[in-house]
């Protein structure tokens, strides 16, 4: 497993009092649940030092700044903004998933109810426009597009996801098209809304979405791996998780669209949902069904080819040379878990 590079640690000291003095803007009442979903304080308001996430999308968008040469300073709204996004996604996901706890701690939809999650994620989605646009900047309205724009494709994702749970079948290229919106969109706008702000070329700004967005994909390719055959220990999550809910993730769709048999018996038993679910032999049965169908090697391989895209991105336009391998090392830390 990669170490996380130091830029994470560096980039959360440094939007932190911006963060702060956003979150601040907000009502009493959704002030302080998003002050605890981001992990400042306890349920009754007691300073905490809980685990808040790596801060991966903020340290992008202050990489994409120091990229095209400017000070990282200029992004310091854009990385705020997406880290509001990102937490609000989180907050409405966690009440849809129905999920009572994340890092740890109780979910805001289970500790005040799932109208005050809604609200309070809407709150924070909302601050991230304003902070954008409060920046003053000309380049401040193309930011502000760049994230309502990345924004309105990770619903598009979730919507997606959500329709492929009453569906008996679903092809990997809808897969990939839920995923490059749900993980994908955001991570791409994190890795150019700093060049935006710095007012960088469009060949630029355009390079450094991409490579955000082939991140995005193959995080999700891995992520999915896990889900399934990652150990407890470091996914935080039970062995076969992502089978217990009979997810049609990327692995399980690639091999669903496989011929044989081995894809029928699959498609079958996602569609007999039963009193076994539980059932560690048989979770470990229908992972091995899918790892006979090269599901886990196919998405693995996959995520290979899409790093290569992303660093192939990095590598066709003119970037500062530092940011560009914190960029690279950022992306191989982000997709390089142990599967």
């Amino acid at each position: 497993m990669s170490t996380a590079p130091a830029y994470l640690g560096h980039s959360r000291v440094t939007i932190a009092p911006a963060l702060r003095a956003a979150v601040d803007r907000l009502d009493d009442r959704s002030r302080h649940q998003a002050a605890y979903h981001l992990g400042w304080i306890t349920a009754d308001g007691t300073p905490t030092s809980a685990d808040a996430g790596k801060a991966v999308r903020p340290a992008l968008a202050l990489l994409s700044a120091e990229a095209v040469g400017a000070p990282p300073g200029i992004a310091v709204p854009g990385a705020v903004a997406v880290e509001l996004v990102h937490n609000f996604s989180l907050v409405h996901d966690d009440l849809m998933d129905g999920d009572e706890e994340r890092r740890h701690r109780r979910t805001v939809w289970k500790l005040w109810g799932p109208d005050s999650a809604v609200l309070t994620g809407d709150a924070m989605l909302a601050l991230a426009q304003e902070v954008l646009l409060d920046t003053g900047l000309p380049t401040a309205a193309p930011a502000a597009r760049l994230l309502a724009r990345a924004t309105r494709h990770l619903i598009r994702g979730q919507v997606q996801d959500l329709s492929f749970e009453q569906r008996p079948h679903v092809t990997v290229e809808e897969c990939v098209d839920m995923a490059a919106g749900k993980t994908g969109a955001l991570l791409s706008a994190s890795a150019a809304i700093g060049a935006v702000l710095a007012g960088a070329p469009e060949a630029t700004v355009d390079a450094l979405a991409l490579y955000g967005d082939q991140v995005g994909l193959a995080f999700q390719l891995v992520d999915d791996v896990l889900g399934i055959w990652g150990d407890p220990a470091v996914t935080g999550k039970p062995v076969h998780s992502d089978l217990r809910s009979r997810k049609k993730s990327l692995p399980v769709s690639h091999a669903l669209n496989q011929d044989g048999p081995l894809g029928g018996e699959l498609a079958t038993w996602l569609a007999t949902p039963g009193e076994h679910d539980e059932d560690e032999e048989e979770l470990r049965r229908v992972a091995g069904l899918l790892e006979g169908a090269g599901a886990r090697d196919w998405a693995l391989a996959e995520a290979a080819r899409r790093m290569e895209l992303a660093e192939d991105a990095l590598r066709g336009v003119e970037l500062d040379t530092g940011a560009r391998d914190e960029l690279l090392a950022l992306g191989r830390f982000v997709v390089d878990r142990e599967v």
